[in-house]
């Protein structure tokens, strides 16, 4: 080990040293004694050679300049990634240590600041989508809406899922993908001008239907109509799943209200920043009957042995952890 490697590992000659002795060998060499020899690499790589530090810094501005920034000009290729303004207390308050606890909340007692966090973020966004009850975030919206397909047909028993061409396109293509390993039919609705063409949906909603799926706002900014969506989906004993903006529900009536018995999304709008696409965080909320088929995991508040407010998770039926091979997602931490 060369001095140069010292300035990024905090291990010195004499750790190096005392770490071989304990394994049992005399180099770091003979730790690779076990790879044939044929396909070592014998030369040095093929990389540039180093520069200093402010050479670097150079370099790096050099190639920044060529983006232009969505602080230079207004960019709508996000669909669905706003560049929305964060305040600074938004970075102060999450970096305290009241929250900056374990990574994986599966030790209660030891991630009891991340366990209160995610409580208040279902806390609030159940409020915002008039649901009983929201999990602990999924990857992004696009994740949360095949999520939302697979648990409707779960519970209607049905193979049939009505989906609204005014939906998100990326996100339609991610329900398409995951219809076919669940052996799903995906039938696209087409548009009446900017909204869903509700004559055509009336249409094609059958006995064999899990669910109608519609966003709001939809992906061309016009308000759905969910009460009627609901009334063709009810007629047929189909569930109403809605892909909604969180930030738009401050003014829009809740879906919960309107009848949705599924309601996902992304809480991009919120602040998140672009990070060129990701990661983002998906909402799921559902009403009770529906919480023990919700993918990922729910926190509960209790109280501990002292009788103080504490945080658990309550609910993580369907994570691999869990029950294994027969799990049917795999949801863990994210941007929540």
């Amino acid at each position: 080990m060369t001095e140069e490697r010292f300035r990024y590992l905090p291990d010195t000659a004499e750790d190096e040293k005392e770490m071989l002795a304990v394994i049992g060998v005399e180099s770091m060499e003979d730790l690779f004694t076990d790879i044939p020899d044929e396909i070592r690499l014998k030369e040095a790589l093929a990389i540039p050679a180093a520069v200093s530090e402010s050479e670097l810094l150079k370099q790096m501005k050099d190639l920044a300049e060529k983006n232009v920034s969505a602080g230079q000009m207004p960019i709508f290729m996000g669909a669905g990634t706003y560049d929305h303004y964060i305040p600074s207390v938004v970075d102060a308050v999450i970096s305290r240590s009241e929250f900056y606890t374990a990574y994986t909340p599966y030790q209660a007692e030891a991630s009891q600041g991340e366990l209160q966090a995610i409580f208040e973020f279902q806390s609030m966004i159940s409020e915002l989508t008039g649901m009983e009850a929201t999990n602990s975030s999924l990857y992004d919206g696009f994740a949360s809406l095949s999520e939302a397909v697979g648990l409707a047909a779960a519970v209607t028993k049905r193979k049939e899922i009505v989906l609204s061409q005014a939906v998100h396109p990326n996100a339609r293509a991610v329900v398409h993908t995951a219809a076919k390993g669940r052996g799903l039919e995906v039938i696209e609705v087409l548009m009446e001008k900017d909204v869903t063409n509700f004559g055509v949906t009336r249409c094609l909603t059958t006995p064999d239907t899990a669910a109608i799926v519609v966003q709001y706002p939809n992906f061309f900014g016009s308000v759905e109509d969910l009460a009627v969506v609901k009334k063709i989906a009810e007629d047929k004993g189909a569930l109403l799943i809605v892909m909604a903006n969180p930030l738009a529900l401050g003014i829009l009536e809740a879906p919960g209200k309107l009848g949705a018995d599924i309601v996902v999304g992304d809480t991009q709008p919120f602040g998140l920043p672009m990070s060129f696409g990701g990661p983002h965080c998906g909402y799921f909320s559902v009403n009770q009957k529906h919480i023990r088929k919700v993918p990922g995991r729910i926190v509960g508040e209790t109280v501990d042995a002292e009788g103080e407010r504490a945080f658990v998770l309550t609910l993580q039926s369907r994570e691999q952890h869990i029950r294994r091979e027969k799990a049917t997602s795999y949801m863990s931490s994210n941007q929540a």
